[in-house]
């Protein structure tokens, strides 16, 4: 029997760094948690324990650091220009991948005015991005995490198959509520990276309203369908979709009616809607994902 080594990378794993532009009085802030993961000519490491082409993980970190003293730009240049460093520095490495995620802030109000350094986080949803290099390549995923979303009526779920050990009644007006985590693949490289994201979270928020939902599958793909017919730059998206379940609490125990506006939220166990819409003319997704 012969052992061998398969595929492996390493890297510092969520350094956060915050920074801070200072334009006189005026502050700006951004919170990024980037991760790095290298692969390439270490397989000595693994085998023998000689270290010789590694690239410390404490190094990464440092990188990451000495890198966000120039401006930052959209998460998606920084991922770019890290990505290519490590790539390009390094012979022992054949593949960089960088992944951030950023917690945005907003200026606290005072008064009715923006306060010039004093900031309160912007909401729970997260914007991230996957960079990917190669000598071959780079390949960009941007995406949006815990995008928590509900709406109290205009979804229902029937028609599903029933046996010995169902309990799920059939219904006609339900609440829906999701936490979308949403990754899409761009076909390019030189793209507006902010006018897009926002324009995809839009479309995602928009899609989930308005959609008259008959499952939570049927509005995934809804969501997905929608952003590939208006973002030209997008090859395809995948999204990871919990249903949080709200059930119609039974009152008449007490004597009391329930007209579909008391519900008990469940946080587990929970059903995962899982899916990946595309074009059929899609280029390939390389080392993409």
């Amino acid at each position: 029997m012969t052992i061998l080594l398969g595929d492996n990378q390493y890297g510092k794993a969520e350094t956060h760094v915050v920074r801070v532009t200072k334009s006189g009085a005026l502050h700006e802030v951004r919170d990024l948690t980037v991760s790095v993961a290298l692969a390439g000519d270490f397989a000595e490491t693994h085998l023998t324990g000689d270290n010789s082409k590694v690239v410390p993980t404490d190094t990464q970190k440092n990188t990451v650091f000495a890198f966000a003293r120039e401006p930052i730009g959209e998460i998606e240049e920084f991922g770019i220009r890290l990505a290519r460093h490590f790539v390009g520095e390094f012979a022992s490495v054949y593949r960089a991948r960088v992944h951030i995620g950023e917690q945005a802030w907003e200026r606290v109000s005072v008064r009715g005015k923006p306060h010039d350094h004093a900031f309160v986080r912007a909401g729970s949803d997260r914007r991230v991005a996957m960079v990917t290099c190669t000598d071959d390549g780079t390949w960009v995923v941007g995406g949006i995490g815990d995008l928590v979303v509900l709406k109290s009526t205009g979804s229902e779920f029937h028609g599903f198959v029933k046996d010995r050990f169902t309990t799920l009644p059939e219904t006609h007006d339900r609440v829906l509520a999701t936490s979308v985590e949403a990754r899409w693949r761009y076909a390019g490289s030189d793209i507006d990276w902010r006018a897009s994201f926002e324009e995809i979270r839009r479309l995602l928020l928009e899609t989930f309203a308005t959609k008259h939902s008959l499952s939570l599958q049927q509005t995934l793909y809804a969501m997905g369908e929608a952003v590939l017919q208006a973002r030209a730059e997008v090859a395809e998206i995948r999204m990871t979709m919990p249903n949080r379940h709200h059930f119609v609490v039974d009152l008449s125990p007490f004597g009391m009616a329930n007209d579909n506006e008391v519900f008990h939220a469940a946080d587990r166990p929970y059903g995962l809607i899982e899916g990946t819409v595309l074009r059929d003319d899609a280029p390939e997704p390389g080392l993409a994902w």
